[in-house]
Formats: structure tokens, C-alpha cells, sequence
């Protein structure tokens, strides 16, 4: 390895981990940490390995949705910052929301979060995340409910502001094939975004996320259409981003997407082991590892997202480092 590479992973602890390139040249990054919220910066992508993560929110003890903090993500959100991410009060799945923090400045690091609530989602869940389009914002979140086994689903709304929805929450996509109901339990969580070729996509994870079979999903819409038209999505058949035995990668999901500093590749943040549930068992709080690639493109205008890449690959910075 040398100056122009590196090795995953990239956090030897660090579930679902969130990576944006900011419009100011930033790189921030968040991981499910339990009981705070913390933020990376960096000015390179890869340098976040080096960062020193800042506590940038811990809740009231006495407070509501105070335990089991997961999955933060931090938008930027018509030049104001949100952090979006699930919690509870240490009950069970259906005490589970996502919830919102505003910022009170313009530096996610240093200046003051403010908590706006529990977002009123029809069904409890996790994992929400924002999707600007044609001037309005959209709400996609993982809601709990029987698909038709136990498990969850990707919902959507329209929001009326950055810690509200109105009107109907949508069924997107529910887990009804079989590596979508690997582990134990029916899943479909985790989604994010991608936009392209007059596309948007929409990934999504599979599975127990303590399973080998965890992986990644796709549905995609024209962007010309109707977000709230379920029927007007297209699922992809089979996951497009799975376990590598033979590179030692064993359950990725949980995904984000960025940009290298000079915006000309497209990388993908995921978390993922690096052993199999037959060496040693594991649950839904066993540390994952934080892990960094670039992906491509295919002639038909699909994501190429190839395979995971083992911790004695040897991957290119991304361009512009």
C-alpha cells in the first residue's frame, strides 16, 4: 500500500455509517453509536479514517426517545442542517421512532442542535432519510409491520417541513422474496438515494443485518413520476451488492453514497463483518466495520456496484486526494 491507496475499513467500528460531501468541499460522516450522536469531518474522504469525531448530541436521561440511538444522518436542507435518527425510550420495535435535530448555525461540529421531535410517521420505524424533489421534500423511512412475515418496510410521505409529514405514508417496497427474509426476519431497511440518467434510485437494505445474507436491494422511478405511485416503482430482481466469502466480506449493507473531492466517481460507505455467522454467532448490536469503494456505471444506465472488496485490497484514493 502507498500514499495513493488504502485498505478497508475504514472505521474498525462504525454501523451505518452516513458520508455526504458538503457544497463547501467538506466530508462529514456519522455511525450508529447507541447512546450520542458524533460527527467526522474531513477535507478528503479517506481522511475521515484519521478525524476525531465530535459529540455533537446526547439526550436528556429523563428525556424522550433517550436510548438505542441509530443510524444518524446529517441533510442540509435549503442552507439549514438537520440530523435525522432513530431511537426510543428502551421498549420494544413499536416504541422505535425516527427523530430530528435543527441546527442553530451554520457548523454541524460546534454550534448548538436543537431537538424538534419524533417525526408523526404513521407506523413506528427507523432509518429515515430526506429526498428533496421538484421543490418539495419527501420522507422515506423503514416501518415496522408483517410483510407477511415479521419484519419491516420502506415507506414514503410528502413533508411539510423538514420534522413533519402530511398525507399518506406509502408502501415503497416490502421484503417478499427469499434473500430478502435471510436470518430469521423479513427486512427491508435502510434506504438511500441515488439520481441519474433521468433516474432516481432508490437502495435499500435486506435481511437481518446479522446475517451473511444482509445485503443490498434496488427500486428505481422515472423522475418524471409520482414518488407517492407505488406502482410506478421498479424493483430490481435479487440483491445488487452482496456478501464475498472469498474476499473474507460477509453481510454489507446499511449504505451511503458520496462523491470523490473532484466530483468525478461515485463511492459507496457501507458496513459490513469480516467473518462468517458460522465462526462466530452474532446479534443485531455485534460491531461492524465502517468500509469505503467506488462504484460505476453499466450501458443500460445502472449502478455497478461489483462485490465487496476484503481488507487486503489495495484501493486507489479517490481522485482529486
Amino acid at each position: 500500500m502507498t500514499q495513493h491507496s488504502f485498505r478497508n475499513p475504514l472505521l474498525a467500528n462504525g454501523a451505518d455509517p452516513w458520508i455526504i460531501r458538503h457544497s463547501d468541499g467538506s466530508y462529514y460522516m456519522s455511525v450508529t453509536l447507541g447512546d450520542r450522536i458524533a460527527l467526522w469531518r474531513s477535507e478528503t474522504l479517506t481522511g475521515l479514517a484519521d478525524a476525531q469525531p465530535k459529540t455533537v448530541w446526547v439526550p436528556a436521561a429523563s428525556g424522550p426517545y433517550s436510548r438505542n440511538l441509530w443510524a444518524p444522518e446529517l441533510h442540509c436542507i435549503e442552507n439549514r442542517w438537520y440530523i435525522y435518527y432513530t431511537a426510543n425510550d428502551g421498549g420494544g420495535d413499536d416504541t422505535r421512532r425516527v427523530c430530528v435535530l435543527e441546527l442553530s448555525g451554520d457548523d454541524p461540529l460546534n454550534d448548538e442542535w436543537r431537538f424538534k421531535g419524533a417525526v408523526n410517521t404513521e407506523f413506528p420505524g427507523l432509518d429515515g432519510t430526506v429526498l428533496p424533489h421538484r421543490g418539495e421534500l419527501y420522507f422515506f423511512y423503514s416501518g415496522y409491520g408483517y410483510f407477511p412475515d415479521y419484519g419491516s418496510a420502506v415507506y414514503a410521505a410528502r413533508m411539510a417541513n423538514p420534522w413533519t409529514l402530511t398525507g399518506p405514508n406509502v408502501l415503497i417496497t416490502a421484503p417478499t422474496e427469499a434473500w430478502e427474509k435471510q436470518g430469521g426476519m423479513a427486512i427491508n431497511e435502510g434506504p438511500v438515494f441515488l439520481r441519474r440518467g433521468g433516474w432516481i434510485f432508490l437502495v435499500f437494505s435486506a435481511s437481518a443485518t446479522w446475517s451473511d445474507d444482509y445485503c443490498l436491494g434496488m427500486t428505481r422511478i422515472s423522475e418524471s413520476e409520482d414518488l407517492l405511485d407505488a406502482k410506478a416503482w421498479i424493483k430490481h430482481e435479487g440483491p445488487v451488492f452482496a456478501q464475498n466469502p472469498e474476499s473474507g466480506v460477509y453481510a454489507p449493507g446499511h449504505n451511503s453514497f458520496t462523491l470523490s473531492p473532484d466530483g468525478s466517481e461515485d463511492w459507496i460507505a457501507y458496513h459490513a463483518y469480516s467473518y462468517s455467522e458460522a465462526e462466530q454467532p452474532r446479534s443485531a448490536g455485534t460491531p461492524r466495520s465502517t468500509r469505503l469503494q467506488k462504484f460505476g456505471w453499466k450501458e443500460d444506465g445502472m449502478p455497478d456496484f461489483g462485490v465487496p472488496l476484503g481488507t487486503n485490497a489495495s484501493i486507489p484514493r479517490p481522485s482529486g486526494e
